[in-house]
């Protein structure tokens, strides 16, 4: 009897750490494909080290042109969530998803925001500023996708991201709702910050020159008034009478700074500065970020950079 127990005590010192360890959950981290840098980094700092974000436009390319590879479509099959912008910002996405096969649930990131658009009409009287808009019918409404370059959209953008987030790992929810309040009291601060920058430059010296027209949402949270050779599109190229246009309106309101936006040849902004006489203030950064090591390495980064260059060029 005693030989039995000793046997039986023996093998439950053995079985039990195992049964233990096969019911035991397995905490793995969500496994999300982003579409564009600025909305991996925002998926990062929310979900921390209990997400694993892969990126298909990769830092310093550009959405808008982004052509997709059989490699992509590979990552988009290994997802747990497929990250997106929305607002048509990824036109190429819904095709890539397709032939991935997929089934991952699709985080469209600003999912509830209420969109600055732009309508024929609009297109219309912007053309007269050098603005061009294409791919789209007459009275067609278009929505600008660059709504994370105004901070007030942010609680859109983490919200959306959280509760993917949570829904795909419901064992993190807390871990993931504290990184979220703090990314969201980061933002606050920072929006509150340039706000208060701005506010002490006049009006009538908020006016400056981009690439083409990415910073709509910022000109109307911050008041500066931006003006784009081109539309919403890096892909378009602005004509020569719009140009002439935009030159003549550029020494009219004497606007004294032009920037070159991080992935747009320079080109432009040179002959519209030699025409002009303003002064190129810098490269502003509209829909990428950078390597790590460098400037514009997260979207908190992208938005100190922008601001401080812009102020400087006003205060000049």
């Amino acid at each position: 009897m005693r030989r039995f127990l000793l046997l039986l005590s023996l093998v439950c010192c053995v079985t039990l750490p195992q049964a233990q360890a096969k019911e035991a959950p397995t905490f793995e981290p969500a496994r999300v494909v982003a579409s564009f840098p600025i909305l991996a980094d925002m998926i990062r700092e929310i979900g921390g080290e209990h997400v694993v974000v892969e990126t298909l436009v990769a830092e310093g390319q550009d959405a808008h042109s982004f052509q997709p590879t059989p490699d992509d479509a590979k990552k988009l099959a290994g997802a747990q969530i497929i990250a997106i912008n929305g607002l048509k910002f990824e036109l190429w996405m819904g095709r890539l998803i397709k032939a991935s096969g997929s089934k991952a649930k699709l985080l469209v990131a600003t999912a509830g925001l209420k969109p600055r658009v732009l309508m024929e009409d609009e297109h219309n009287d912007e053309a007269a500023q050098g603005h061009h808009h294409h791919d789209h019918e007459k009275g067609e409404i278009t929505p600008d996708p660059h709504a994370w370059q105004d901070l007030g959209n942010a609680p859109i953008y983490i919200k959306n991201i959280t509760a993917a987030l949570i829904e795909a790992k419901p064992a993190y929810a807390d871990f993931y709702k504290q990184r979220a309040r703090n990314f969201l009291n980061e933002c606050a601060k920072l929006d509150a910050q340039i706000k208060e920058d701005f506010a002490a430059i006049p009006q009538e010296r908020r006016k400056v020159i981009t690439s083409h027209d990415a910073f709509g949402y910022y000109g109307a949270a911050y008041g500066v008034t931006f003006l784009a050779p081109v539309g919403i599109s890096t892909e378009e190229e602005p004509s020569a009478a719009s140009l002439s246009k935009l030159i003549e309106q550029v020494k009219a309101e004497k606007v004294r700074a032009l920037f070159v936006e991080s992935m747009a040849s320079p080109r432009l902004m040179q002959q519209i500065a030699e025409e002009t006489g303003a002064k190129i203030g810098g490269t502003l950064y509209a829909d990428t970020l950078t390597a790590a090591d460098n400037e514009a390495a997260t979207y908190l980064d992208l938005m100190r950079l922008n601001s401080s260059r812009l102020l400087a060029a006003m205060k000049d």
